[in-house]
Order: structure tokens, then C-alpha cells, then sequence
């Protein structure tokens, strides 16, 4: 059955019990009666009720569920902590990562699980998580941990569906952990200059975006095989599928890349490059759920199984107190929006990966996938204008922003559930627009009841179904 959205979420049961929590530690610690400068001391986890409090000087202890492919990119970013245990449903993937370099200083230390639950539930010590899993797996995994009080760092897209963004939001609030989605390109230098050319007024009102991508790079369109292989034994089929509902292994079709294209397992293209690339203008333009979403697409898989290779999504934002309604458009499949005439012969749009064009009554502003290279149109426009002054902070990197956050709860991440949530939200609700694409529906979203007001079926994707023992904590 489909999680009830409507029950509070269970909080870490030691601060249930009155344990020492890190908050009360840092106001106790601050105040001017309960240590002086010299006297201050760091207290070990065990007495402060396990991950509540990091001390700065202290290494996080750090588990991974996904240590292969982008877990490995994740692992290795935040190797100078203490890797403390690794996750996988694979022995030999999670064996290649720790035969990297980077593994040597944990790889005979470090704890190794298959299933996540085990982990979690029998190693107290774990102070935060990163999740690298295929996207239907980011909620059950994040979930659990937040009710045992861990740090996340989860991949993007941040889940695989609405109501799951939605529930990972609260349930961060009221956790009170330190969050973070991986679309690593929100914390580079591109991104707070796109910030700060719309800010600036240089671009005038925007009521015009366009993003595309050069994805999919794995099959989409197709129906499932009716076959099966022999499933290796260095893996577990069964904690793979997790929540997703049982079918047949067949040999590299979905684990360890394909799984992207399947709608059981992954979110399609705009789940895997939105947050590379819708992320900048939806920060920038502070845009929120959208009101209105349609779509249109070639042909799904067969039931609906499998993404559709080319789409087209239309979102339609509705004005806010600084800015007027937007509208913008997804292309993917190799669709691209029509080439302005500002952009001379010759060059690029965007770059190998996709771009966005972001369009004002005064100037348009292009930029790459994560937010890279962003200019003015055309070149003598760019060469001609000043750029913006430096008025937002500039970032440690993506990873880093996380660790010090966790040591340091007066810093913040930047992509945090709270945004990364309404962002995925924006994202899986265009997925919904697939489904409903051919019956040329255009969808009108309630964003403060989670509902489309004039689609009952279009409101049943919102959701999902669990198998028993993967639902969400």
C-alpha cells in the first residue's frame, strides 16, 4: 500500500528519551555559565547520545549505500572523514571501489554490508550517510536513517516520486539533520553568477526559460524482455529491487546503468539532468511548484514501463512579488529550442551536454550544464557589459558545504531537502505529464494540496506502492 503521507515521522527515539541532544549541547556550551574559554572541553559521541554532536576537530563517521559508480565519486570526495562502513548489493563493485587508491587508508577497516537496514540499525556510531543508489531506493534509505538521526547526502534526483519529496522534506525539518542532494553543479562558481546576472536587472524581466539535454544515453522506448539469467552470485537481485516490484534479472538491463530508463527503478531524463540544469534558473528566478504542466513525448515502452526516448515539458510559474509569471520548456532526445538569432554561426548552444537559455526584455543569458560558462548573448553584448557584483557566498564545493555543516550547525547547505525537495518536486511532476501527454492534458497542480485539480488519474502518479520490508520509515 502507498505510504500514509498524513502520520508524523518517527524522531530519533534516544532524543525521545531525553538524550543529550547536540542543539542542547551547543546552547549549554555557549552559555557564559557553563564553560569558559579555557575550560571547554570535546565531549566523545558515546556521552552525547551517538551522531548528535561532531565536534569540529573530529572526523565524521561516514557509512555509504551505493559504493560503486557515483558512490565511488561520493566516497572519494569525502574520504579525508572516516569512512566507516560500505553498502552494496554488489560484493564486486563495492571490492572495486575499495581497490581505488583513495581506499587504502579504510579498506581493511571499513565495515561491509549488503543490506542497508542491518547496517543502520547495528552501527550506532554512524554520524551521516550518502545515498548512491538507483532513485527508487533514495527515499526508503533516507528515511530510515533521518529516524536514527543520521546526516544525508543523497544523489539526485532526490527521490522518485512527489509524495516521497514531499515526506523527505518534513521529515529533515523535524529531524533536524543536515541534508544535502548531489547536483554538485549548484555549488560551483556558474551558479551564484547566474544568480547574480538575474539579480542584477541586466536581463530586465524573464518570463521566457528553455533547457535541454543531450540524455538519454541508455535505452528508453523499449519493452521489458520476457526472459531472465541466472542471477550472479556476488549480488543480491532482491536487495536491489527493494521497493520496486519483483521481475526477472537479466544480465546488464537494468543494474549496473540501465536502470535509469525504467520507470519502476528510475525518474527518465528530466530526473537525471534537471538538477544539473533546471536547478540554476529555478534558484535564480526563486521559482516555486509550478501552476500548470503539460507535456508531449514519442512513445512510451510498452505499459508505460520504460521513459520515451524524445520529450517536450511545458512548466508555467505564476507570478511572485518581485517577478512576473514564467514560463519554461524541457527538451531532451535530442529536441532543442529554436536557436536565437543572438547567438552567432558557429557557436554552441550551451555545451556537449545541454544549456539553458534564460530570456529577459533586455539581454539573454546562456549557460552550460551545471550552471558552467554563463554569458550574455551575443558575445559583443557579453564583452560590453560589466558583470555583476560578488554578493552571494561562494562555496566550499558540494561535499564540503555538507561536512561543515555537520560540524558547524551555524553553516548551511545550499541545496539542502528543504530546496532540493521543491526542485525534484518541479521535476517528477513533468514525468507525470508524460503519462498524461497522450491524452494532450494539460495538468493544474494545487502545489499546497500536492493535487492536480482537474486529472483524478494524473493524481495517481503522484505516489507509489512499496514492496513490504522497503517502504518508508
Amino acid at each position: 500500500m502507498k505510504k500514509d503521507l498524513k502520520k508524523s515521522n518517527p524522531i530519533n527515539s534516544e532524543l525521545n528519551q531525553g538524550a543529550l541532544t547536540r542543539r542542547d549541547f551547543l546552547k549549554n556550551a555557549s552559555s557564559a555559565t557553563a564553560f569558559s574559554a579555557t575550560s571547554f572541553m570535546i565531549v566523545p559521541r558515546s556521552v552525547l547520545g551517538g551522531p548528535a554532536y561532531v565536534a569540529p576537530s573530529d572526523k565524521i563517521n561516514i557509512a555509504a549505500v551505493g559504493a560503486a559508480g557515483k558512490g565511488t565519486t561520493d566516497i572519494r570526495s569525502v574520504a579525508h572523514e572516516n569512512i566507516y562502513a560500505l553498502c552494496d548489493i554488489d560484493d564486486n563493485r563495492l571490492a572495486s571501489t575499495l581497490n581505488e587508491d583513495f581506499a587504502a587508508p579504510f579498506r581493511e577497516k571499513v565495515k561491509r554490508y549488503r543490506d542497508y537496514r542491518e547496517m543502520l540499525d547495528s552501527e550506532p556510531e554512524i554520524d551521516a550517510v550518502l545515498v548512491s543508489t538507483p532513485d527508487h531506493m533514495h527515499a526508503p534509505i533516507a528515511t530510515h536513517a533521518m529516524s536514527l538521526g543520521k546526516h544525508l547526502y543523497v544523489q539526485k534526483p532526490l527521490c522518485h516520486t512527489v509524495a516521497e519529496a514531499r515526506y523527505l522534506a518534513r521529515q529533515a525539518e523535524e529531524t533536524d539533520v543536515v541534508t544535502q542532494m548531489g547536483n554538485q553543479g549548484h555549488a560551483e562558481e556558474g551558479a551564484r553568477q547566474i544568480n547574480e546576472w538575474v539579480a542584477s536587472g541586466t536581463l530586465g524581466n524573464i518570463s521566457e526559460i528553455h533547457c535541454w539535454t543531450n540524455r538519454p544515453v541508455w535505452p528508453q522506448g523499449i519493452a521489458r524482455a520476457d526472459s531472465s539469467t541466472p542471477v550472479p552470485g556476488s549480488m543480491d537481485w532482491d536487495l536491489w529491487l527493494g521497493a520496486a516490484a519483483e521481475r526477472a534479472y537479466i544480465n546488464r538491463a537494468y543494474h549496473p546503468f540501465n536502470w535509469r530508463g525504467w520507470a519502476d527503478f528510475g525518474t527518465g531524463v528530466v530526473g537525471d539532468m534537471g538538477a544539473h540544469i533546471i536547478d540554476h534558473p529555478y534558484w535564480a528566478l526563486d521559482l516555486d511548484l509550478p501552476a500548470r504542466v503539460s507535456a508531449s513525448s514519442t512513445r512510451w515502452g510498452r505499459d508505460y514501463e520504460s521513459f520515451p526516448v524524445g520529450s517536450k515539458i511545458h512548466f508555467e510559474f505564476a507570478a511572485n512579488a518581485v517577478r512576473g509569471p514564467v514560463k519554461m520548456t524541457w527538451y531532451d532526445g535530442g529536441l532543442l529550442p529554436e536557436r536565437p538569432e543572438l547567438i552567432e554561426n558557429g557557436r554552441q548552444m550551451g555545451d556537449n551536454d545541454g544549456g539553458v537559455l534564460i530570456v529577459g526584455d533586455k539581454n539573454t543569458l546562456m549557460h552550460g550544464v551545471y550552471g558552467r560558462n554563463p554569458r550574455l548573448l551575443p558575445d559583443a553584448t557579453h564583452a560590453a557589459t560589466s558583470a555583476p557584483a560578488k554578493v552571494l557566498p561562494r562555496s566550499p564545493g558540494i561535499y564540503q558545504e555538507w561536512l561543515d555543516a555537520i560540524k558547524d550547525r551555524s553553516k548551511i547547505t545550499t541545496s539542502s531537502f528543504a530546496y532540493s525537495a521543491r526542485l525534484t518536486e518541479t521535476m517528477l511532476l513533468g514525468n507525470v505529464a508524460l503519462r498524461r501527454a497522450g491524452d494532450h492534458k494539460v495538468l493544474n497542480y494545487d502545489g499546497e494540496n500536492m493535487r492536480f485539480t482537474n486529472d483524478d488519474e494524473a493524481n495517481g502518479y503522484l505516489d507509489k506502492n512499496y514492496r513490504p520490508g522497503f517502504g518508508l520509515v
